[in-house]
């Protein structure tokens, strides 16, 4: 299977499929279900305004009560002190951003954001360093105690672009009700994106640091959260934050949540759009074999032997016509043909191809005036049987002279003429030389009309066969050909060339 598109490539991806997904709704038109398009657009006008807000950034965001030290934890990670630039304060009461990169303005505008509370992670100094968090949007929520419903709501309208919830808790109040009742057990279907960090673990001693650890590893499962990590840290210490940054740098590595979400329900879409579309496409019969079927129904090769038999004879024969074929019989190979070529269509789309074929009748009398108008061909030929002519002229009169020869043997035995004899063998060579010539006329003349009666039959029945395959093609292949086009794009762009 090949691996999906990331970073900057995710979103040009994504544009391109829906831009092919859009075009093969235009190009299905009523071939699909009004319904089933109509939700459809509304699932691509929704997609498209998640991939607008950025698939390419991938989103944490620090999430803490009061006193976690989580603006410290921002700072730390960020390598700037927040506190130092400008209006923008480390306050718990608005969500401050800091990305890495390009401004992700859509995104901090749809998180709500202030202009003043944004940063723009961009260093000439410490750019090596700081190129593996590159795409990184960094949000500190404000603390869920103490707002809790705007938190709430904050935290509701992240969770659908967040690639990493980063629960940040200190050593004294890691257990507390609210957080584990209100929203880890709450966010459990999201723990695979989760991280819990113990921050402020310079304040404990450091024998107490994995107990800690294994009394908040006991909390997360009993909330469900047991594969969740843990971390910790000290953001004024300096401790634990290289890790956390590192762990960082992998989440950016994967694709964003966004893009996935994106890619999950552009697939769903698809799936959707597929029960009005064939599993493949169909693929009509061939012209040829059709036409071969039709001929054979028309008794066309039989006509075709009737040539070479009478062609093939010495004496004249009454050729007969192809004569209209069975109306069952071409009607059945037209259904059939039409069986295959829209096998596993839909109704809809099915009903568009069948609509643009002539009918049965119609069908049948093409059939029958293409095989009418094919020129019978002639059942003589003219140059064999002038060799036959000449070899029995030939043969008599080689005849003729042998006889004429027995004469005049009998003359020359009766009255003992030597010019008899000379006569009579004269006349004997002459008749076997005539009988001879007259032998290999006939010889040609068979071996001729056997080759015109081969010649002549193959033609008719090429004749025919191409009569018949042009009204096949006319009237089956050229009506389906643009639905099952259209049918074959459609499905390129549903499922993706």
């Amino acid at each position: 299977m090949s691996s999906v598109a990331t970073g900057p490539e995710a979103g040009t991806e994504l544009s391109r499929r829906m831009e092919e997904i859009s075009a093969a709704l235009e190009l299905a038109g009523d071939r699909l279900d009004a319904d089933l398009v109509a939700r459809a657009r509304e699932d691509l006008t929704h997609i498209t305004r998640r991939v607008e807000l950025g698939v390419d950034y991938s989103v944490v965001a620090l999430v803490g009560g009061t006193g976690s030290g989580k603006s410290s934890l921002f700072n730390a990670i960020s390598h700037l002190k927040f506190a130092d630039v400008g209006v923008i304060r480390p306050t718990t009461s608005q969500a401050a951003a800091c990305v890495w990169g390009s401004k992700a303005t859509r995104l901090l505008d749809f998180l709500q954001v202030s202009l003043d509370r944004r940063i723009q992670r961009e260093s000439g100094l410490d750019g090596d360093r700081e190129e593996a968090l590159a795409g990184l949007v960094l949000l500190d929520l404000p603390d869920h105690d103490s707002v809790a419903q705007t938190h709430a709501d904050q935290v509701n309208r992240l969770l659908p672009l967040i690639d990493l919830l980063v629960w940040v808790v200190d050593p004294q109040k890691y257990a507390d009700n609210a957080l584990h009742e209100k929203y880890l057990r709450a966010l459990a279907a999201r723990h695979e994106a989760m991280l819990v960090v113990i921050n402020q673990v310079d304040t404990i001693p450091p024998a107490a640091v994995d107990r800690v650890r294994d009394d908040v590893a006991r909390l997360l499962a009993e909330d469900g959260l047991a594969d969740v990590r843990i971390m910790t840290a000290s953001a004024r210490a300096g401790l634990g934050i290289e890790a956390i940054r590192v762990h960082l740098a992998d989440v950016i590595a994967a694709e964003s949540m966004s893009a996935r979400t994106a890619r999950a329900e552009l697939a769903a879409l698809t799936r959707r759009l597929g029960t009005g579309i064939a599993a493949s496409d169909p693929q009509p019969p061939d012209v040829g074999r059709t036409a071969d079927r039709v001929a054979v129904s028309a008794g066309v090769p039989s006509v075709a032997q009737s040539v070479r038999t009478a062609v093939a004879s010495p004496r004249d024969v009454a050729l007969s016509p192809v004569q209209p074929p069975a109306r069952s019989r071409i009607d059945a190979i037209r259904e059939e043909w039409l069986a295959e070529a829209t096998r596993g269509l839909p109704p809809r789309w099915l009903a568009d191809a069948t609509a643009r074929v002539p009918s049965a009748q119609i069908f049948h009398e093409h059939v029958t005036e293409a095989l009418g108008g094919v020129a019978m061909p002639d059942a003589r030929d003219e140059v064999a049987a002038r060799s036959r002519l000449l070899g029995l002229v030939a043969g008599g009169l080689g005849i003729a002279l042998l006889f004429a020869a027995a004469i005049a043997l009998l003359f020359a035995a009766a009255i003992v003429l030597p010019s008899a004899s000379t006569t009579a063998a004269l006349l004997g060579g002459g008749g076997v030389l005539v009988l001879i010539v007259g032998a290999l006329l006939l010889s040609s003349s068979r071996s001729g009309r056997a080759r015109t009666a081969q010649d002549r039959s193959a033609g008719y029945l090429a004749s025919a066969t191409t009569a018949v395959a042009g009204v096949v093609r006319a009237d089956l292949v050229e009506p389906t050909a643009a639905p099952l086009a259209d049918h074959a794009d459609v499905r390129r762009g549903v499922h993706g060339a």
